[in-house]
C-alpha cells in the first residue's frame, strides 16, 4: 500500500527561478547535473579556464543548459562547464539572463554539438 509523504526540495528557490526561465524553452527537461562553471575571457584559451563556482544544471534542451549562479554574467558571455569526471566538458555562450537578488539565472547555448546529453523516451 502506498503512503503519502512530503519532502522539502533542496534549493527550491533556485529551482523555481530557473523553472520560470525554462518556460521560454519549450524543449527544456528537468535535470540535476552538478558542474563547475568557468567564465572564459575574450582571447583566452578556453581549456585553461579557471573554474570559479559549483552550480547545478537545473534544466536542459538538446542545445541549451539552464542554471542559477552567483557569478555575474551577461548576454554573450562565454563559459565552460565541466562535471567531476570530465565526461561533460563543454563551451557555452549565455543567451538569456534573469537577475535575481544575489544570483543570476542563466540559459546558455552549446558552442558545438553535444550528442545524447539529454535523452528523452
Amino acid at each position: 500500500m502506498a503512503q503519502q509523504a512530503t519532502a522539502t526540495a533542496r534549493n527550491a528557490q533556485n529551482a523555481s527561478t530557473v523553472a520560470e526561465l525554462a518556460r521560454f524553452f519549450p524543449e527544456a527537461s528537468p535535470v540535476r547535473m552538478p558542474v563547475q562553471l568557468a567564465r572564459v575571457l575574450p582571447g583566452s584559451d578556453p581549456t585553461a579556464a579557471h573554474f570559479t563556482e559549483s552550480i547545478v544544471i537545473e534544466f536542459g534542451t538538446p542545445r541549451e543548459v539552464l542554471f542559477a549562479c552567483n557569478t555575474p554574467l551577461e548576454f554573450g558571455d562565454d563559459l565552460r562547464l565541466q562535471n567531476s569526471d570530465r565526461s561533460f566538458d563543454v563551451a557555452v555562450a549565455v543567451v538569456a539572463v534573469q537577475y535575481q537578488p544575489g544570483k543570476t539565472v542563466v540559459a546558455a547555448r552549446f558552442r558545438g554539438a553535444v550528442p545524447n546529453w539529454i535523452v528523452k523516451s
